[in-house]
């Protein structure tokens, strides 16, 4: 396992910012770890990486214990903080080449090039930080994190500050570098998360409440499942109402057709019945689809109010 973590728990006198939480990150894993502000995500990174040190319990990294060899854990690991400490007086290229230098970067002047091309910061690269916009400083903060060529990334907020484009372009370079690497990323962007990941973790004040892959978590806490149903002709809702088993119909208008979008709590019956009213009543149906469970209902389902009382 590449990211090892193990009843980790770090405490501010009376106040437990992480609690006593385990999990593991395995080669070629890009894992999406997500929590409300203030819940431990970024204290997490933090001691995975060092930067922070436990009250209790352990991390490693690539099998080795991150408080007990310091030094040879963060040759393994690039980090991008939450807030991306920069040198603004320095110039793109001559930053990279300090970090470089901090790793001992062998042919520093070509990996220079090559991580300023895999980022787009190629035409920013003579540029001082400091005159940069923020999403370029993000860039070059991810530069650093990946010029030595770490087997294990920790990615905090890694498109804050970009812009749509800008996030398509991250998102590839963090998907090539979780081939043969191990990534554990933040984000507040639901979507992005749900276009990177299969798995991801969810911590809630300092707790985790579930680590699981996507697809496994969408069936688990969709206690509500939706039905989008599209028919060639013009059908009345409350023909469908009379099926059972609905809770409710939301009907639009898409290029001629009548689309439905129906929520229910046993799809695969409603389906069916949906399908025997096209037979009775010589209904064309467009399509009919089950609609998952998106990351943003899961995560509001195990990070609200209900849920934030259950593990008091």
């Amino acid at each position: 396992m590449s990211i090892e973590v193990k009843n980790l728990l770090k405490a501010y006198g009376e106040q437990k910012a992480v609690n006593d939480i385990s999990f593991h990150v395995n080669k070629g894993e890009i894992v999406g770890f997500l929590g409300p502000n203030g819940a431990g995500k970024s204290t997490t990174m933090k001691m995975i990486t060092g930067y922070l040190q436990p009250t209790a319990g352990e991390a490693k990294v690539c099998g080795i214990n991150v408080a007990v060899q310091p030094v040879e854990t963060k040759k393994k690991i690039g980090y991008l903080a939450e807030l991306n400490a920069l040198y603004y007086d320095m110039y793109v290229k001559e930053y990279l080449a300090f970090v470089a230098a901090v790793h001992d970067v062998q042919n520093a002047k070509e990996a220079i090039q090559n991580v300023i091309t895999t980022v787009g910061l190629t035409t920013e690269a003579g540029k001082k930080i400091g005159q940069l916009s923020k999403g370029y400083k993000q860039r070059v903060g991810l530069a650093a994190a990946i010029i030595h060529q770490p087997e294990v990334l920790i990615l905090d907020e890694p498109t804050s500050g970009l812009d749509p484009n800008q996030i398509i372009e991250i998102r590839e370079v963090i998907r090539q570098q979780g081939k043969d690497k191990t990534v554990l990323f933040s984000s507040h962007i639901l979507q992005e998360v749900e276009a990177l990941c299969d798995r991801v973790i969810i911590i809630n004040k300092g707790q985790i409440v579930a680590d699981d892959k996507l697809a496994n978590l969408q069936v688990a806490n969709s206690s509500t499942q939706t039905i989008i149903v599209s028919f060639k002709e013009q059908v009345n809702e409350n023909l469908l109402k009379q099926l059972g088993g609905i809770k409710s119909i939301h009907t639009s208008e898409m290029q001629g057709a009548t689309v439905f979008k129906i929520q229910c709590d046993d799809a695969d019956a409603v389906k069916k019945n949906i399908l025997q009213l096209a037979v009775d009543q010589y209904l064309n149906i467009i399509s009919l689809q089950t609609e998952a469970n998106n990351l943003e209902a899961i995560f509001r389902s195990l990070t609200g109010e209900k849920n934030e009382a259950a593990i008091k």
